[in-house]
């Protein structure tokens, strides 16, 4: 696949973002707002800088990725399938019974996933092992493991930062979702991270900051990463917002898990539409 330009990556992340809630308001479930947060970091990734192969998707060499923020399936399966990993028509059956497309990524059912997740906190400790097989069977490939910003008021995020740190592991590019809003409201008033950015610098990791909405700057980030990665582990605090695109549902935590009504989700469609 051609490397997708910014204009193309930026319609790719529009028509996710209509996805994910025509797939949630069919299930009557799932998580809203952290999905629509997190859709142009997917496309980023997906669409333009992960070594990926739809054709092959457990091909030895290609890049990782772990959502360690695993509740936020949505939309990670509506990337995946935009990818073309499974028929778009799959995200019709999300969170049902038999279903390829579990509450939370399965690694034995859902083409494209590379791990299974959905305990908040275990992402970046996944990531320094698939680092360190990586490492031990002479493979070529980076992991990129994205967090949500309450996610990381998880002790074992930390343990895992201070491991990565210390031990300098190579090709581990971690992505905090950095929203503000968590399950019951704001991050900073439930239990504030202070400056993430001197806390992970802190655990010896390069940090980079951009608009985790700006496609032209994430690439550019992500890019930047990739590079730095090659020395040691990166985090990118990508400045986002709590179900982007659709402004009654912008900031406002009680969309965390919560699937639209059918007038709810015909205003946030022309919304997204316009």
């Amino acid at each position: 696949m051609n490397k997708m330009s910014i204009p193309d990556l930026e319609a790719a992340a529009a028509d996710i973002r209509r996805h994910i809630l025509k797939t949630i308001f069919n299930a009557g479930c799932g998580h809203t707002g952290g999905s629509l947060s997190e859709a142009d970091i997917l496309t980023a990734l997906f669409f333009r800088i992960m070594n990926i192969d739809t054709s092959n998707p457990r091909m030895e060499n290609r890049d990782r990725f772990i959502l360690s923020k695993g509740h936020s399936t949505p939309g990670y399966y509506c990337t995946l399938a935009k990818r073309g990993f499974f028929p778009l028509e799959v995200l019709m059956t999300f969170d049902q019974e038999g279903t390829i497309l579990q509450g939370h990524p399965d690694m034995h059912k859902t083409p494209g996933v590379d791990i299974s997740s959905g305990s908040l906190g275990q992402g970046l400790s996944l990531g320094i092992g698939m680092c360190t097989g990586r490492d031990a069977n002479n493979l070529d490939f980076c992991v990129y493991t994205l967090l949500g910003d309450g996610e990381s008021q998880e002790g074992q995020v930390w343990e895992a930062a201070m491991y990565a740190g210390a031990n300098k592991t190579k090709g581990l590019i971690g992505i905090t979702d950095y929203n503000g809003v968590q399950l019951s409201g704001e991050v900073n008033k439930t239990l504030s991270l202070g400056s993430l950015k001197k806390k992970w610098e802190a655990f010896d990791w390069t940090v980079l900051e951009c608009d985790g909405h700006s496609m032209a700057e994430l690439v550019s980030t992500l890019e930047n990463a990739r590079n730095l990665s090659k020395e040691g582990p990166v985090m990118i605090l990508a400045k986002t917002v709590k179900g982007k695109g659709v402004s009654f549902m912008e900031n406002d935590y009680h969309w965390h898990g919560k699937a639209p009504n059918k007038e709810e989700y015909a205003l946030a469609i022309k919304e997204l539409e316009r």
